[in-house]
């Protein structure tokens, strides 16, 4: 169950509408970096947290939050699009530089949504969920959260430098700083389970005996013209302490080469293949 409040997670005013700006806005909604990713992305790992469970209330709390960041969000779409051109007549009565300026926003905030946000990026493709990551590996699932606020705070870092509008560049900034809260909470989840050289490898569950070991810590060298970029990957302990880490230059194969023989007779094969 979830419950709602009439009045927005922060205020969002904008000074001079921008119906450019607010296609850019749409990235942050309805693309990879943005608000639908994130607030489904932490309700599904919510959904599968297994274990103490103040994880999982962590992650609902968190999820309801970035539903609230696409409703602020959403309002200020539609307060870039107040005074948009919805006719090409309207277009041509502007001035040119004006006209210019408008000529980039998304047709779709006209003819599908009335001059409002959509569920889509900022070239117009909806969200289909497909950078929903969610395993019920805690570790797994904290190092992906870190990455999406990592994305999204880079986006709105971005848009903060593409508008000059005090109103969008305050909300923006408010952003950036949740964005900066939320990387760090993910990360103190893991620093809170033992940090990375506890949770490390990801699963940690997984035997031994069922991992090739002699191939787990050793960094390959496959450039034919390349030195070994050297670094914390290359000598010392391995970041999980189960081992030193080596270099392997111009390895050889391991495995055969691929042949797959004949063509079975009713494969569709021509008959030059079938045995």
């Amino acid at each position: 169950m979830f419950h709602h409040s009439a009045k927005l997670q922060y205020k969002v005013s904008v000074d001079k509408p921008d119906p450019l700006f607010a296609k850019y806005l749409q990235q942050a909604i309805g693309g990879i970096e943005g608000e639908i990713r994130v607030a489904m992305q932490y309700f599904f790992q919510a959904m599968g947290a297994r274990g103490d469970s103040k994880y999982r209330d962590l992650l609902m709390m968190t999820a309801t939050e970035e539903l609230s960041h696409i409703e602020f969000l959403g309002h200020a779409v539609a307060l870039n699009l107040e005074g948009a051109p919805i006719s090409e007549q309207e277009k041509a009565a502007e001035d040119p530089i004006v006209n210019a300026i408008l000529g980039g926003m998304n047709p779709r905030h006209i003819l599908s949504s009335g001059l409002s946000a959509m569920p889509v990026n900022s070239n117009g493709v909806p969200f289909d969920m497909s950078h929903v990551y969610a395993t019920g590996n805690i570790a797994t699932d904290m190092l992906a959260n870190v990455t999406a606020e990592s994305g999204g705070r880079v986006l709105a870092s971005r848009l903060y430098n593409m508008t000059d509008d005090a109103g969008m560049k305050d909300m923006l900034s408010f952003l950036i700083a949740r964005d900066t809260m939320h990387q760090q909470q993910w990360l103190a989840v893991i620093e809170e389970l033992g940090g990375m050289e506890k949770q490390l490898p990801i699963p940690n569950t997984t035997p031994e005996d069922h991992e090739a070991l002699e191939h787990s810590y050793y960094f390959l060298n496959t450039s034919l013209d390349e030195p070994t970029p050297e670094g914390r990957w290359t000598e010392g302990k391995s970041l999980d302490g189960r081992s030193e880490f080596t270099v392997v230059e111009k390895p050889e194969p391991l495995g055969q080469k691929p042949d797959l023989g004949k063509a079975r007779p009713g494969t569709g094969a021509q008959k030059a293949q079938v045995g």
